[in-house]
């Protein structure tokens, strides 16, 4: 697990932007804090810092195949590498210079180009620097685990892991997109290529794209879910086939030359981990979960606990308190790195720094209710679905609900954000659409979710918080042979009644006996309310109308009147901390170029 960044230039040697990759190295030094490589040739520059997971001593990167016609950076794990090792070897007599999973990603793509991209089980995003064709391949995972940002001007191509990582490669700090500010406030991500920021857009999941030393860019998709057919079986039958697979899947993410750990929530994905890990590793591990000491109803540590005892794991259970939480803002939005709203950022962060104290590795539940159909969405009845179809169509009854009202977005709004506002529900209407008519209403939904939501929202917090504490997150559940058979259930295996991922339920029964594995989904809530306290108000609402970033994008004077509302009634949380966090990140991002704030800080002096 790394970080990496790069740039290809049309107007000399890279050796010239030495001094920014080197920036770009150190922006990046959270995600390897281990070891760092910096390689120039000719026009070519790439930057990787190492968490060393695997091969400890002799995984140095770029990795450079003996006669340096290829060379590499690679982010992530390949999860199969030992297999693919084997096969190498068997079929060239060559015994790779490494035992490091990363050189078979050189192998594939030597014997067979992009195409060798499919061979790769895992996460990974990555760049290849094809000497003799004279060009970079830049790629990322099928589902899009690992980031993988890209910025092209006249003269030159830069990438990097993280947007903090690719502002060190560019000449100047670039423009704030409208159509990215409302599509945050109004959906809480972005969804697709484009990022917030003009000329920086992501790698899409499963695909690469191929760069010439001229610059020319030729983009191809390796991978997308389908053709898909449902299973044509019995539920026994799919049961054994799913054991068999998930079981492989498991041990191929084990590799490890260092301890794993579980993020455990006590829900059915992550227990049902506890157990897989339990059975397979044969070793006691360390789990962690969190809960709020003014909010025990809405706690998980109670059922974390339970199913930490039942398995024998070093169980820490984290009780954290509002002031905690609201302490952590600054850190994690420069952390998350993405213009994106989610409050378990927030927890998740924390987690990270106490699991970041004795693991590098830690298994996460990410996915299961993708692949499983585990959504309360999932569950709307025909009529349900037909109902809101008709009020706002186009998407088959998917949620889509404006997070700012109109009449708010009319007060509150510059005339350049309302001009583009409520564009976000085009991207659930395409995608609508180019999924197969034969495809089932919940299996375009779960589509749906796992190409926005998943890589867009769910797995920037996973990753970015993670990482910010030099911690790699494993999410089989998001192995794509698992979110592959998840999809081809039939419909009745996935939602009876009012249980959801009832396939996944019955089937991890086996290991975890009685009721705990069909009590409902809990989420992971964060007492949003605690944190926006009467105190804090007074303050925010002063530090926000005399803010830059706010009196340029928002009517400043309107923001006080929300702040006063919220104050008096509570009634617009989300609207509110949308707008601190936006002016927090501008000053982050925009205004200092990603400086990062400390563990343990003051939102509102990120805002004055």
């Amino acid at each position: 697990m790394c970080g990496i960044a790069g740039v290809v230039t049309s107007t000399g040697p890279a050796e010239r932007l030495r001094v920014g990759l080197e920036a770009a190295a150190s922006a990046l030094r959270h995600r390897g804090p281990d070891d760092f490589g910096i390689t120039l040739d000719g026009p070519i520059g790439f930057v990787h810092t190492r968490l060393s997971i695997i091969d400890l001593a002799g995984g140095h990167q770029p990795i450079v195949t003996p006669g340096g016609e290829l060379s590499a950076v690679v982010n992530g794990e390949i999860y199969n590498y030992l297999e693919l090792r084997d096969e190498f070897i068997a079929k060239t007599g060559t015994v790779p210079l490494t035992h490091s999973d990363s050189e078979c990603v050189l192998q594939v793509y030597a014997a067979e180009g992009i195409a060798g991209l499919r061979r790769l089980n895992g996460m990974f995003a990555l760049a290849i620097h094809d000497r003799i064709n004279r060009r970079i391949v830049l790629a990322r995972d099928r589902l899009g685990i690992k980031p993988l940002y890209v910025f092209r001007d006249g003269s030159r191509i830069a990438f990097g892991s993280e947007i903090k990582a690719l502002l060190a490669l560019l000449p100047s700090t670039p423009e704030l997109s409208a159509d990215g500010v409302v599509q945050f406030l109004e959906n809480e991500f972005l969804s697709g290529e484009q990022t917030a920021l003009v000329g920086i857009s992501r790698v899409p999941p499963g695909h690469a794209i191929t760069i010439d030393y001229d610059l020319q860019c030729d983009v191809q998709r390796y991978w997308s879910i389908g053709p898909l057919r449902t299973q044509q079986t019995t539920m026994l039958e799919a049961q054994e086939e799913f054991s068999a697979l998930f079981e492989q899947v498991m041990r191929e993410h084990m590799r490890a030359d260092v301890p794993f750990g579980l993020l455990l929530s006590g829900g059915v994905d992550s227990s049902i981990l506890c157990a897989m890990l339990a059975q397979m590793h044969g070793r006691s591990i360390e789990s962690f979960s969190v809960g709020y000491s003014v909010d025990r109803y809405r706690n998980e540590s109670t059922a974390a606990e339970k199913i930490a005892r039942q398995f024998g794991t070093r169980h820490t259970s984290l009780e954290i308190t509002p002031q905690e939480l609201l302490s952590r803002v600054p850190h994690a939005i420069w952390s998350t790195d993405e213009l994106m709203l989610d409050l378990a950022v927030l927890p998740t962060s924390l987690l990270a720094e106490k699991a970041g104290q004795s693991l590098k590795v830690i298994f996460t539940g990410e996915g299961g209710d993708e692949a499983f159909a585990g959504y309360a969405r999932y569950r709307k009845s025909p009529f349900q679905r037909w109902l809101s179809n008709l009020l706002r169509p186009g998407v088959g009854g998917f949620r889509s609900r404006n997070r700012w009202p109109r009449s708010l977005r009319k007060r509150l709004y510059s005339p350049r954000l309302e001009a583009v506002s409520n564009a976000f529900r085009q991207a659930q209407i395409d995608d609508w659409r180019k999924t197969p008519s034969t495809w089932s209403d919940i299996q375009r939904l779960q589509h749906y979710d796992l190409v926005t939501a998943l890589p867009d929202k769910l797995l920037v917090k996973v990753d970015r918080s993670l990482m910010a504490f030099g911690v790699e997150a494993r999410v089989p559940y998001l192995d794509h042979r698992i979110v592959e058979f998840g999809l081809s259930l039939p419909d009745e295996w996935k939602v009876q009644g009012n249980i959801g991922k009832y396939f996944l339920r019955r089937w991890g029964q086996r290991y975890i006996a009685g009721e705990h594995l069909m009590q409902s989904k809990r989420g992971f809530h964060v007492p949003i309310r605690r944190l926006l306290n009467d105190e804090f108000l007074r303050g925010l609402g002063g530090a926000l109308a005399s803010n830059r970033a706010i009196k340029g994008w928002f009517n400043a004077d309107e923001i006080k009147r929300l702040i006063e509302t919220q104050r008096r009634t509570g009634a617009y949380s989300e609207q509110v901390w949308g707008v601190m966090q936006f002016a927090i990140w501008h000053r982050i991002f925009l205004e200092n170029r990603g400086q990062k704030p400390g563990l343990v800080e003051d939102p509102l002096d990120w805002i004055r």
